[in-house]
């Protein structure tokens, strides 16, 4: 990969444009990726399909003419009108910032996208944005036109944290209300049952549906870095617990090993992607890593 300055969340705290941000982020680690052979992830070659009179000649492949003496077009991205679905979550746990002066999980997965957004309306691919908790709050079909940018942009920046996590059900009602087949990214903490979840995703899998889960954790969560008697509330219950962190994290890491590695294989199983965010990372270098990984793939 290319080398390029990384941005931190000093930096993007003070861009107070979602668009803004999201071009300054994106046109930082766009420089260094490679060409990928992912649709929805490049604005080249996608796939063959069969000539169909009233084609255009010059994308006839005579390669594989000569090998089939049949004759076949490529197809380039913008020509498949990709459908991108950002399925984000906004339930109250995504509230949880470990540290006061750092992002909340619901800023950290706003902003994250709205990059992605902004990177596939980029490529011209249709973007559509579905906010839920308990429920489907908001949705916003998936269109190509720069306008619609603008309203995903300013439905992410009014983002609240919402009521009780059930990431289940809205994922299941929305792959029935789906009706045309795409890429779905979903942004959650996952602090939800795994098998419940992961039956979801693969709801959308058997809709045919190419599925990537953005897994977004605090880095206290996933350190869990307290050394004295420290009360925890559940953000969804308001629930107070007095806990000796000594005692506790052994247990809990254990049990976070666990959850990540159920969601992480249960994934794979279902030929989604999967990846861990940490909210401490700059997003540029978290976007870049996993993108370039994705674009060797195959």
């Amino acid at each position: 990969m290319a080398t390029t300055s990384y941005l931190d969340f000093d930096v993007l705290a003070r861009i107070h444009n979602m668009q803004l941000l999201a071009k300054t982020v994106v046109e930082g680690f766009i420089l260094g990726l490679h060409r990928s052979p992912y649709r929805g992830f490049s604005c080249e070659f996608a796939e063959y399909r069969q000539y169909s009179p009233g084609d255009d000649v010059k994308h006839i492949d005579w390669k594989v003419f000569g090998k089939t003496d049949r004759y076949f077009v490529k197809q380039f991205e913008e020509e498949t009108n990709l459908a991108c679905y950002i399925l984000m979550d906004a339930s109250a746990s995504m509230g949880y910032r470990g540290r006061e002066e750092g992002r909340s999980k619901l800023q950290y997965a706003s902003y994250l996208s709205a990059c992605l957004a902004y990177f596939m309306m980029r490529q011209r691919d249709a973007v559509g944005l579905l906010v839920f908790d308990t429920q489907v709050r908001s949705v916003l079909p998936a269109r190509a036109r720069q306008s619609h940018l603008k309203h995903i942009l300013a439905t992410l920046d009014g983002l609240e944290p919402g009521g009780e996590t059930n990431i289940a059900k809205p994922l299941h009602d929305m792959a029935e209300g789906l009706k045309r087949r795409g890429l779905i990214l979903l942004i959650s903490d996952l602090l939800d049952e795994p098998e419940a979840v992961l039956s979801a995703l693969q709801h959308f899998r058997f809709k045919g549906h190419e599925v990537i889960v953005f897994h977004v954790m605090d880095n206290v969560e996933l350190t869990f870095p307290f050394d004295s008697m420290t009360e925890f509330t559940d953000l969804e219950t308001g629930e107070k617990s007095l806990v000796s962190p000594d005692g506790m994290r052994p247990v809990y890491l254990e049990q976070l090993r666990a959850l990540l590695s159920r969601y992480e294989k249960g994934c794979a199983d279902i030929k989604a992607d999967y990846r861990l965010f940490d909210t401490t990372r700059p997003l540029e270098i978290a976007l870049s890593e996993y993108l370039y990984k994705r674009s060797r793939m195959g």
